[in-house]
């Protein structure tokens, strides 16, 4: 019974427990974040996507600017030489008229006119001119603004898609690596264990209390184990490689863990909650610009209305002058009233389109759901795994604390007491597979319903 001036001290001391738990697990969440804050700022895949999305912003800049004026500057030159002429009889009918005019005033003040040829072509002749165009109405354009708008949030729905499937990868790769090296830790404990069998079997053989059997049979445990320890630094070496692979890391770098001995929350198992998935929003959208599509093919209804303005130049033998310069201002009205199906084919296939669309959605909303609950019973299952494991690893652990007292007080030989040793350590193994098999389960959950919080 607990006195009374011992419970402030029996509280304090399990508030500090609580509190160190919690910092520590908080400490291994923290870590894991930042590995995957790492991962998702390092790999080449969402980078690639990052530049299709950059791209993607130029693009609807681009159709931006389509409804601003263009000012475009060009320039001709023109040399002639022979070609068609043009004949005005000057002299024939200003001529006879001179002659009078110096007759009457007894003076040669207007002289004798020749007939003129002049070239078509014209010669030494220069244009220089800048023109702004301006459109008015079209309809063509506002609805190539809205498309590219549209593929902006395409194109970060799969730069998220790619972020959420990449966070998946990093935490698997993590638990993996944990389980690893808690195997090797479980077989270098038991490795301890055994040869420390090892030497008392040799000791009690040397002193004739034993059988060469008992001996052989500890060597032979001790060869087996060393060999397990070998294949799990493998294993350990093969899961860090792959999580520095996906952190676009060096191979051998090394990875900070913590242990982890509590399961993930429970409260994963319940709801059918898919709407944050970033395939469903990529149909939606996908929806929306076949709308816009079929806007676009129905946008020959109306007329595309542009006005022009030239400010230029053009003279002979490069005269820049008031007369030179000149302005010509220009409105322009174009309308398709009849393309022979190809308006209406082009609306059809955008219909048929956005039916297909919404058929796909249906199917993967299905779909999607199925793989939720699927990794929900995955988990379910994985849980009671884990609870039969703990329970499994408790019995083991007891039965060879028996065997191990028998043994020492001579009522058990050595081969019962190998047996123990084997059970118990299967159960750690089978126990720290279950255990990070439900954060695995758990992860997947995430996945599948769009959980996880990418900032």
């Amino acid at each position: 019974m607990i006195k009374l001036h011992q419970k402030p001290k029996l509280l304090w001391s399990i508030l500090l427990t609580m509190v160190s738990i919690t910092a520590h697990q908080s400490r291994a969440q923290g870590r894991l974040d930042l590995y995957i804050k790492e991962g998702l700022e390092s790999n080449q895949s969402i980078k690639q996507q990052n530049f299709m999305l950059e791209k993607n912003v130029y693009a609807l800049s681009e159709a931006k600017s389509m409804f601003l004026p263009n000012i475009a500057f060009s320039t001709t030159y023109t040399k002639a030489d022979g070609g068609r002429t043009i004949d005005i009889p000057v002299g024939d009918m200003m001529n006879g008229v001179y002659s009078t005019l110096n007759q009457l005033t007894g003076s040669n003040s207007f002289p004798q006119l020749q007939n003129q040829q002049v070239l078509i072509n014209p010669d030494n002749f220069y244009d220089a001119k800048f023109r702004i165009t301006q459109p008015i109405l079209n309809a063509e354009l506002n609805y190539n603004k809205k498309i590219k708008t549209k593929q902006i949030g395409l194109q970060k729905t799969e730069v998220l898609l790619y972020k959420r499937e990449l966070v998946k990868e990093i935490k698997i790769a993590y638990y993996n690596y944990l389980k690893a090296s808690n195997a090797v830790k479980i077989y270098q404990s038991y490795l301890v264990l055994v040869r420390e069998g090892e030497r008392v079997n040799k000791k009690l053989l040397d002193n004739g209390k034993i059988n060469r059997t008992a001996l052989v049979r500890s060597q032979n445990e001790v060869s087996k184990i060393e060999a397990a320890i070998v294949t799990a630094i493998k294993t350990q070496e093969s899961a860090r490689y792959y999580f520095n692979f996906l952190l676009n890391r060096p191979q051998t770098e090394g990875i900070l863990i913590d242990e982890i001995t509590t399961l993930p929350d429970q409260t994963a198992l319940i709801g059918e909650d898919i709407g944050n998935r970033e395939e469903l929003s990529k149909l939606k959208i996908a929806k929306g610009i076949n709308e816009d599509l079929t806007g676009l093919a129905k946008s020959y209804l109306f007329p595309k209305v542009g006005a022009s303005l030239d400010l230029g130049s053009q003279a002979f033998d490069w005269k820049f002058n008031n007369k030179s310069r000149y302005y010509l201002l220009g409105v322009s009205l174009e309308w398709n009233l009849f393309g022979f199906g190809r308006n209406s084919s082009r609306i059809k296939q955008s219909l048929a389109e956005q039916q297909a669309i919404s058929s796909q959605t249906d199917y993967v909303q299905q779909q999607l759901l199925t793989e939720l609950k699927v990794r929900q019973a995955s988990m379910e299952s994985a849980v009671a795994e884990f609870q039969a494991a703990q329970s499994q690893l408790k019995t083991s652990q007891t039965y060879y604390n028996d065997i191990s007292k028998l043994y020492k007080e001579g009522m058990a030989i050595y081969i019962e007491v190998l047996d123990a040793q084997n059970q118990w350590v299967d159960a750690q193994l089978q126990a720290n597979i279950a255990l990070f098999d439900t954060w695995i389960a758990f992860t997947a959950i995430e996945r599948a319903n769009a959980s996880f919080n990418i900032q």
